[in-house]
């Protein structure tokens, strides 16, 4: 209690332009959630509070209780988080096409990556080929963007890809994807590339707050940025190895389908 009171103190400084004799009046709901955020493990400076309300990173807002989730007890306190921004209402079409040859397995694994959003029947609507080629009435301005998946050699050896997070109103652009992707059983490669889908509309990973919970060894907290944390109401109260497909690292024995609370996440927000 000693430690969560000094750090509270001195984060008077990154909240006023000067300390002086001058204190924030804090409410006991904001002054907890501000503890809760530092026993969390978030860095003093990514924490504001702006008109009452706690903001990290300078973008995510957290409530009291997305900040009492956040306290990691044994592994649990975690839910499902988002971005801050998401993509807008007004997309309706989500073309994700392979820009180069890449071998069948990649193909059908990206296949059966679309099939698992379009099962869920959310607003977005998700092709392997522009359907706005054959019909340019069926997507008005606005309505239809494009997610290209590019081979990166860089990446490293395993099950890897990689993503953004939706900025103006679209979903990131671009999945990159490792060299060795193509050769490990379909069911890995269409949990990495619903995962990263995941990230381009806008999910953090299940358990950014302790990487361990699924990638083993070291415990490493992702942060809030880049991007923000809010978490998804719904969502369960704990993270656990393969509970999610937005988890961090895929297991080798995933069947690359969505979890239960995978869906209810997606059908909150989209």
């Amino acid at each position: 209690m000693a430690k969560k009171a000094i750090a509270a103190a001195w984060l008077c400084c990154a909240w006023m332009s000067g300390c002086g004799d001058v204190e924030p009046v804090l409410t006991d709901e904001t002054r907890e959630t501000v503890q809760n955020l530092v026993a969390a493990g978030f860095r003093a400076g990514d924490i504001q509070v702006v008109d009452g309300v706690v903001q990290v990173g300078g973008d995510a807002v957290v409530s009291l209780q997305a900040s009492r989730e956040m306290l990691d007890t044994g592994g649990s306190g975690a839910e499902h988080y988002r971005t801050t921004n998401l993509v807008s209402s007004a997309v309706r079409k989500v073309t994700v096409q392979l820009s180069s040859p890449v071998a069948s397995t990649i193909s059908a694994g990206l296949a059966e990556a679309v099939a698992n959003y379009n099962a869920l029947g959310l607003r977005l609507t998700f092709y392997t080929a522009n359907p706005c080629l054959a019909d340019p009435s069926a997507c008005p301005p606005g309505s239809h963007a494009t997610i290209n998946v590019v081979v990166n050699s860089t990446l490293p050896s395993g099950p890897s890809g990689a993503s953004g997070y939706p900025s103006g109103g679209l979903p990131y652009p671009t999945i990159w994807i490792g060299t060795g992707l193509s050769t490990y059983p379909l069911d890995v490669i269409e949990h990495v590339l619903t995962h990263e889908i995941g990230h381009t509309i806008g999910f953090r990973h299940t358990d950014f707050y302790n990487t361990a919970i699924s990638c083993g060894g070291t415990p490493v907290r992702e942060g809030a940025n880049p991007g923000g944390a809010i978490l998804i109401p719904g969502t369960p109260s704990s993270a656990t190895p393969g509970g999610s497909i937005m988890n961090t690292c895929v297991p080798l024995s995933t069947n690359g389908e969505f979890t239960s609370t995978d869906i209810a996440a997606l059908n909150f927000m989209y």
